[in-house]
């Protein structure tokens, strides 16, 4: 029986309400702008953070092992040293985070040059230096093992002692699922065996997101807290979400910018923002997980606040041998304060 007329005027009625929809929902999307621009250095403390590359403070045994030994005298070359400190002073960055990693199967840190560390802070007097140590869970760095732990936190106290003018260590483990309970058992030795008043950092997970549904990557609030109320500081690693969507990734960022502030308490956060390119990973994606884009997440967050939240210390850069030109000179115009303006 062919259709009547009534129910065909209903199908077409359904028809047009469906394409109105579509068409609504369509044009919401195009104007909707989850980021923001921020161009007079107001979310800028001058307390910002950087993660920097293994050969500012390793040992020639790692030079050797990739064979990258001509590429030592960028790195031991006292005006090296001092173009990279005032590259970084410039750009209103605070805390440097020389890798160190991966941990020794035994538990000691990555060997060290003795006499570049020193050189390193005399370049770097004005930083709060602090080694970047961990590894690969269970692979190079076991906190579940006690005997593990012990042998790193005596590596970090030997560390420390040997160079006062350490500022403390900062800590990576990845993967480290929430919940983890032989991390927060090595962050509560480490701070029992660290000296007095060094800083003890920690590379943080963001907020589980629909998202990114990877529970190994991500800190439930319970778990980020007590992670937080064992650091002096968090760098929160706000990338890797294998996110193809710029828009997406902007309002994830404000999202996580939000919570990691809140969860945090009265413990420093740094947003930690990328600048790397890591083709074919299928985790990243550059042209989406970047610093404009990041920024713009934050600066979305961050203006939302009558005033900026205690726990907000600034951004960290990931990392500085990444960084391009054109990406510090999105720095200075998306996030630094003007020269003349600084506090």
């Amino acid at each position: 029986m062919p259709p009547s007329r009534s129910q065909h005027h209903l199908s077409r009625r359904q028809l047009l309400a469906g394409a109105a929809v579509v068409g609504a929902s369509t044009l919401a999307y195009v104007v909707w702008s989850p980021g923001a621009k921020v161009g007079d250095g107001r979310h800028d403390l001058g307390t910002n953070g950087i993660w920097m590359q293994h050969g500012w403070l390793g040992g020639d045994v790692w030079f050797t092992r990739y064979g990258k030994e001509a590429k030592k005298p960028l790195f031991r070359d006292p005006r090296k040293l001092a173009e990279a400190a005032d590259r970084l002073r410039r750009h209103r960055i605070r805390d440097v985070f020389p890798h160190l990693c991966p941990a020794e199967p035994g538990g000691a840190i990555a060997s060290h040059d003795p006499i570049q560390t020193e050189r390193f802070l005399d370049a770097f007097a004005s930083f709060r230096v602090m080694p970047w140590v961990g590894g690969v869970l269970d692979v190079s760095a076991r906190p579940g093992d006690p005997a593990f732990r012990r042998a790193f936190t005596r590596s970090i106290r030997a560390l420390l002692d040997a160079h006062p003018r350490l500022a403390g260590i900062h800590v990576n483990i990845e993967p480290c699922p929430s919940g983890h309970a032989p991390f927060l058992t090595l962050l509560d030795e480490l701070r029992a065996g660290m000296p007095e008043g060094k800083f003890l950092s920690v590379a943080a997970y963001p907020p589980p997101t629909v998202l990114h549904p990877f529970t190994g990557v991500h800190w439930e609030e319970a778990y980020f807290r007590e992670v937080a109320k064992r650091a002096d500081q968090l760098a929160v690693m706000l990338y890797d979400t294998a996110l193809t969507n710029v828009k997406l990734y902007e309002s994830l960022i404000t999202q996580w910018t939000r919570e990691v502030l809140d969860w945090a308490g009265a413990t420093p956060v740094l947003l930690g923002l990328p600048a790397y390119d890591d083709p074919g990973v299928g985790y990243h994606d550059a042209a989406v997980e970047n610093v404009p884009n990041a920024l713009a997440g934050a600066h979305a967050a961050l203006r939302t606040y009558p005033a900026l939240p205690a726990s907000y210390q600034g951004i960290a850069l990931y990392s500085d041998w990444e960084m391009t030109e054109d990406e510090w000179g999105i720095l200075r115009k998306e996030f630094l304060r003007p020269e003349g303006s600084f506090p």
